[in-house]
């Protein structure tokens, strides 16, 4: 029986991509992205700075795919069609509620999200640009296929409420992680108060839909 190849040129090359990514990763939960650098990602995982060049082209392109990994929109432009079938019973009730659910608990959760996130907001930066519009793109088809038709004609303007919760979610929880401190009496360091801010996430999109 022939025995499995475990290394190899591709193997080999594949691990170490993935080390680099985890190595900026590491970088960027202890010192943020101020903390970046060729040599500094290299030291981290343990490999020769040369490589970094040879499989990503710069420390841009490391970015890059550790960005395209670590993305918290979980939504593919090829699910789309399957989301929108799937909310025709309820107009997209539940998936309104459903991804401000998942942002919330990815963010108060991942370090490295919030990161992200805030790299984003105080740096302006053509890779970062281009993953918000990216995301932004996918979401307009959702917002578009989904949920325009349901407020057509009302009083409502359902995609500036949406933004105003989805801007809610992202400040609450860098403030609950960066600041430590309650909000409006509410401490999001406790899964209690983490609870009251989604039980109100939920209410809110009931009003939208009354």
């Amino acid at each position: 029986m022939a025995r499995k190849v475990t290394d190899g040129p591709v193997r080999n090359k594949e691990r170490t991509k993935s080390n680099l990514v985890a190595a900026l990763g590491k970088i960027l939960k202890k010192d943020g992205f101020s903390g970046l650098s060729i040599s500094r990602v290299a030291e981290v995982a343990k490999v020769d700075r040369r490589l970094i060049y040879d499989y990503f082209g710069s420390l841009e392109g490391l970015v890059k795919k550790y960005l395209d990994t670590k993305d918290y929109w979980k939504i593919r432009s090829d699910e789309i069609d399957g989301i929108v079938e799937a909310s025709k019973g309820d107009a997209g009730k539940r998936l309104a509620y459903s991804v401000l659910e998942n942002q919330f608990n990815s963010l108060i959760s991942n370090e490295e999200m919030r990161r992200i996130i805030t790299w984003g907001l105080s740096e302006k930066l053509p890779i970062l640009k281009e993953l918000d519009l990216k995301r932004e793109d996918i979401g307009n088809q959702v917002l578009r296929k989904v949920f325009d038709s349901h407020f057509e004609g009302s009083d409502k303007n359902f995609r500036a409420m949406y933004a105003l919760l989805m801007g809610g979610v992202y400040y609450l929880t860098l403030h609950a992680k960066m600041q430590e401190n309650p909000f409006c009496g509410i401490d999001l360091q406790q899964p209690s108060g983490q609870e009251e801010i989604k039980k109100a996430l939920r209410q809110f999109i009931d009003l939208a839909y009354i």
